[in-house]
């Protein structure tokens, strides 16, 4: 899909590549030079030929990753407030792919510890094994916002943390609304991030402050085992989450969270009942 943002409407690229790319995300993530090649040359015209959508249609940018990695305690602010020390390596977790939502709708509380977790996305693509930081922004297909939701009992529950599974209810990893190529921001690496809950700013910091930057990321990652086109990487979260208020501050019904990343766009979630009627 190619967007006008500004209209709101859009091009399938299925259809106008005669399906020879998509219609499924992944199929074009999978050939992403070919596909950035293509799309270099072809006329496409989304306000001119385009067609309408609401952002609410909107699925996750690569809504079927084969892995997704998160990275905890990646911006030194949150590692103070969390009291704990700077790692020495990305403490990596996953986020299940069920959890993956589009960005706007609604987030379902399944308990009365939710929080809020703004965080740059980086979607792979190309396959990157044993890649060097200086090369590694050429395997980006691009960066999204999103948002790590975290049910914290669950998450911290027991003698082994539960990271993954506090934080993969439905609904718990929004992203979007575009994936923008690096070469469409100004600073790729320097981002203004933002969370707001009910317009009042919680997180506010900027992406050059992370303490592994993407390029760091990915070499420590693919050191470990291939990352494949379409893998989603989320890049943590900076200060201001509600677990580590005095008092802590959590989600409630009829909260309302915006995510915001400069050059990117802005998530939305209304927050409802775990037993509320699906929308």
């Amino acid at each position: 899909m190619v967007v006008s943002a500004e209209t709101l409407t859009c091009i399938d690229v299925a259809d106008a590549s005669a399906g020879r790319f998509g219609p499924r995300a992944a199929q074009v993530l999978d050939a992403w030079a070919e596909f950035r090649a293509w799309a270099a040359e072809a006329a496409l015209d989304p306000a001119a030929d385009g067609k309408p959508f609401a952002l609410d249609e909107l699925d996750a940018p690569s809504p079927e990753p084969r892995q997704t990695f998160a990275i905890g305690l990646n911006y030194q602010d949150h590692a103070d407030e969390s009291g704990l020390a700077y790692p020495e390596t990305p403490p990596t977790f996953t986020k299940w792919v069920g959890s993956f939502a589009g960005p706007v709708g609604e987030l379902r509380l399944p308990a009365e510890t939710v929080d809020w977790e703004a965080e740059l996305v980086v979607v792979i693509g190309a396959r990157a094994e044993g890649v060097a930081a200086a090369d590694a922004w050429s395997y980006v297909a691009g960066l999204t916002v999103g948002q790590d939701y975290s049910e914290r009992t669950l998450q911290l529950s027991g003698p082994a943390p539960q990271f993954s599974l506090g934080k993969s209810y439905v609904g718990f990893a929004p992203q979007g609304p575009w994936l923008v190529t690096p070469d469409e921001l100004a600073d790729p690496t320097s981002l203004a991030i933002e969370c707001r809950v009910n317009g009042e700013t919680v997180q506010k910091s900027k992406t050059d402050r992370l303490i592994f930057s993407i390029p760091a990321l990915i070499e420590r990652l693919s050191a470990v085992l291939p990352l494949l086109p379409g893998d989603v990487i989320f890049t943590g979260t900076p200060a201001g989450v509600g677990g580590a208020r005095k008092p802590p501050r959590f989600l409630h019904v009829g909260d309302v969270v915006e995510t915001t990343i400069e050059g990117i766009g802005q998530l939305r979630q209304v927050c409802v009942a775990s037993d509320s009627p699906r929308s």
